[in-house]
């Protein structure tokens, strides 16, 4: 099996050296992953300037890892045209999770969604962070045993996979879609400038089931996606009644 590993967090985020630990087990891997942080990029692509790509100088234990120019859908094209074949996009290990309406904006999730796009199985993986970096050698039991269910066979399929903190068990979920309120948060630089931050906090408790649910309660969450966002309910009704 040929594995494509790329994240949002960029070549040095500790997440994605972890899952790279993890997805040899399982085939050949490679690593295609921003060269800077692109968190919260949801699906950009680059279009307005070439992108190039250097061999990355962390080590990855034996694994050949690249530095892109670009957003993690880029990576996604960059690693797929340098490498025939390939079988399966992971993007993670994220440091923070995906969970919700944030699916919406993530680039983690983007990468997988990029995969799909391309006739390729993509696999999001994402993890909460604290005041400290997660434990992800206390994960990797979890990252394998999931690894092991969503794998093979190798079809073409979507997944956003959470991990809690300390993972107790595996579930099946599904997004949990609740509103939310956007906050904007003024500041000032150390020169006096007027800077502004946009954070969000749950108006909703998540109902049970759900991916937010099942990280609050130590559970590992995989929820199966789709591209097609077509509502079917109200689609059905305007052609009943055109």
């Amino acid at each position: 099996m040929r594995i494509l590993i790329t994240n949002d967090d960029g070549i040095y985020s500790p997440g994605i050296a972890a899952l790279a630990r993890v997805a040899k087990k399982f085939g050949e891997v490679k690593v295609v992953a921003p060269d800077i942080e692109q968190s919260s990029m949801g699906h950009a692509v680059t279009h307005s300037r070439p992108l190039s790509y250097k061999k990355s100088p962390i080590e990855f234990k034996d694994i050949e890892a690249y530095r892109v120019n670009g957003t993690p859908a880029d990576c996604v094209a960059m690693g797929t045209h340098l490498w025939s074949d390939v079988d399966v996009v992971l993007s993670g290990i994220n440091m923070g999770p995906n969970l919700g309406n944030s699916m919406w904006h993530s680039g983690t999730l983007a990468a997988a969604k990029q995969a799909v796009l391309f006739g390729i199985k993509g696999i999001a993986l994402s993890t909460p962070v604290g005041n400290t970096e997660p434990d992800f050698e206390g994960l990797a039991f979890y990252v394998e045993q999931t690894l092991k269910l969503l794998l093979p066979p190798v079809e073409l399929a979507l997944y956003n996979v959470n991990f809690p903190p300390h993972p107790t068990d595996i579930v099946w979920t599904r997004q949990s879609v609740r509103l939310y309120d956007g906050t904007i948060i003024p500041g000032t630089d150390p020169l006096g400038r007027k800077h502004y931050w946009f954070t969000v906090k749950p108006l909703e408790p998540a109902d049970e089931g759900t991916d937010r649910w099942a990280v609050e309660n130590n559970l590992v969450s995989i929820t199966p996606l789709r591209l097609d966002l077509t509502d079917e309910t109200t689609l059905k009704e305007k052609l009943v009644n055109s």
